[in-house]
């Protein structure tokens, strides 16, 4: 895209060549008309860029495995992470689990079925050719209902990269998943659920790498023109299913039936992107794309579909309808729950909104403080985004791995909550 400096920069240099009035009108309106005009998301030169061209990943085979022993495992469904099993001797067996490329941030990641001809205790090992283990141990059945797997149950004493489990089979098949599965279907249900709830629309604005869908969903109750407006984005990692879960509780409390949700949905748009990574996703990805890269790291040069797409469709909806953004928030999940926030120099659209905004929170909970951890701009992040291109208060909302689901849903409520009083009484 041109910019408005290029086209004044081009616009002087022509008439210093003093090309002809005709010429010089064509083309200022081509650029106009092409790049001037456009809305596509800047690049903003961050202080330590990082290099988010393509790199080569590689697939894991789908397949079930089978032991002489009658003990049998698989990856054959979206979500799952297995490169290998095999026996270490009769009640012994072993899963291999590798990452899709590397270099890559210790997100240890795994998910298989597991199941035996006849009943049997085992041990298992989960060993991973690189990094060391990361996420408890979560069992299902029918793939909707998940329990930990208990403490007794569990080691990591061998090796820091082995986890062993233990486990008592039948012919059912038994999920064992770093998180809960949930999948680019998953999302898209949990999304239709929404816009079949008034004053929301769904749509896909592009395709990923390797062709899923990115959906959208507006909010707004009236017409959209001239409102303020919110973003919300998610699952730029695969594993991350807890920081998903404090979304749609989010997203859920703004579409409440209540004086402050609809009072907040008739001043304000709201933008949702639930799931940036829909390969990494369905392909059991420990942290980045099918492009094989850390898709929060792409803010700046847009090499991935991915962030291309969700970028230049913020930036369009929001200018073609002259929506102000006044907060983006990020979805994520790390070891402990806090906020990755902008330092207290910096001067967003609406001023003081985050510390009103985390003091809410943390009076809501009495046994809980908000863990405020202000930082530069200096890597090309969703949170840095927001604020040079959108002049936005940026949030990068991280949940623990671990973190009680029941309380990880409350929160998102409440944040919801204190973010619709604070911008609703603005």
């Amino acid at each position: 895209t041109i910019s408005k400096y290029y086209c004044l920069l081009f616009q002087s240099k022509f008439r210093d060549m003093r090309i002809s009035r005709i010429y010089i009108g064509i083309f200022l309106a081509s650029l106009l008309f092409n790049g001037c005009a456009s809305y596509k998301a800047i690049n903003y030169p961050f202080p330590d860029p990082v290099d988010t061209r393509s790199k080569e990943i590689t697939l894991q085979e789908k397949k079930t495995y089978t032991t002489t022993q009658g003990v049998s495992a698989d990856n054959e469904y979206d979500g799952a992470r297995l490169n290998g099993f095999e026996a270490v001797n009769d009640s012994v067996f072993r899963a291999i689990v590798s990452p899709e490329n590397f270099p890559i941030n210790i997100s240890t990641y795994f998910s298989f079925r597991v199941w035996s001809e006849v009943e049997k205790d085992i041990e298992l090992e989960v060993y991973y050719t690189e990094h060391d283990h990361r996420y408890w141990p979560k069992l299902s059945r029918d793939r909707e209902t998940w329990v930990r797997i208990d403490s007794s149950a569990f080691d990591t004493l061998k090796a820091p990269n082995i986890a062993t489990l233990k486990l008592h089979l039948t012919p059912d098949k038994l999920y064992v998943s770093g998180q809960e599965l949930l999948t680019s279907s998953d999302v898209k249900k949990w999304g239709d659920k929404i816009s079949s709830k008034p004053h929301v629309s769904t749509s896909v604005v592009g395709k990923s790498k390797l062709g899923r869908d990115m959906q959208f969903l507006d909010i707004c109750q009236g017409l959209p023109k001239g409102k303020d407006a919110i973003v919300v984005i998610g699952r730029q990692h695969p594993p991350e299913v807890t920081g998903h879960y404090a979304m749609e509780s989010f997203v859920e409390e703004i579409m409440a039936e209540n004086y402050l949700s609809n009072a907040f949905r008739k001043k304000f748009r709201i933008l949702v992107y639930p799931l940036l990574n829909p390969d990494g996703v369905d392909l059991g990805h420990w942290r980045h794309s099918a492009g094989g890269i850390d898709l929060n790291r792409d803010w700046q040069h847009y090499h991935q579909e991915e962030i291309r797409v969700v970028a230049n469709h913020i930036v369009k909806t929001t200018k073609k309808n002259k929506n102000d953004v006044l907060f983006g928030i990020d979805f994520h999940s790390t070891q402990k729950d806090l906020y990755y926030t902008l330092p207290a120099d910096y001067d967003p659209a609406v001023k003081g909104l985050k510390d009103l905004w985390l003091q809410g929170i943390d009076e809501s909970f009495p046994d809980y403080t908000p863990d405020d951890r202000p930082g530069a701009l200096n890597n090309p992040i969703s949170k840095g985004w927001f604020y040079v291109q959108l002049d936005a208060e940026a949030i990068t909302y991280e949940i623990g791995d671990e973190t009680p689901r029941d309380f990880i849903r409350e929160k998102g409520r409440v944040a919801a909550r204190e973010l619709m009083q604070l911008l609703v009484l603005r």
